[in-house]
């Protein structure tokens, strides 16, 4: 099928707006793609870190740390979207790959609960 042949519909915007997404990953320098994928693995890592340290002393346990880092995340999110209207700058990319490395990592903790 050819694109002329498609129609506009929501699907069809959501997939070009994921494609454009990507290329502009791809299209990127290094210098960029490296900074934003560090932030990643580092927004997992001290997640994982941080969450295994304050588990053990803080009263409650798993479900506080990890509801305070939700809602860190939360609050991470609506700071974002109040600040930045246009394209965001390299910071914020890694601020954002921060937080994606830190919620994937409370998600892995609540499957390791089995919840």
């Amino acid at each position: 099928m050819t694109g002329k042949l498609r129609q506009t519909t929501r699907l069809e915007l959501a997939q070009r707006r994921l494609a454009g997404a990507l290329l502009s990953q791809v299209r990127r320098n290094w210098r960029g793609g490296s900074l934003a994928l560090l932030g990643l693995l580092l927004g997992y890592f001290l997640s994982q870190n941080l969450m295994a340290v304050l588990i053990v002393r803080i009263p409650g346990g798993r479900p506080v740390v990890v509801l305070t880092l939700v809602l860190i995340v939360e609050a991470i999110v609506r700071l974002r979207s109040q600040i930045v209207k246009a394209e965001p700058t390299l910071a914020w990319v890694v601020a954002d790959n921060l937080r994606l490395g830190a919620l994937y990592a409370v998600v892995l903790e609540a499957f390791k609960l089995g919840t």
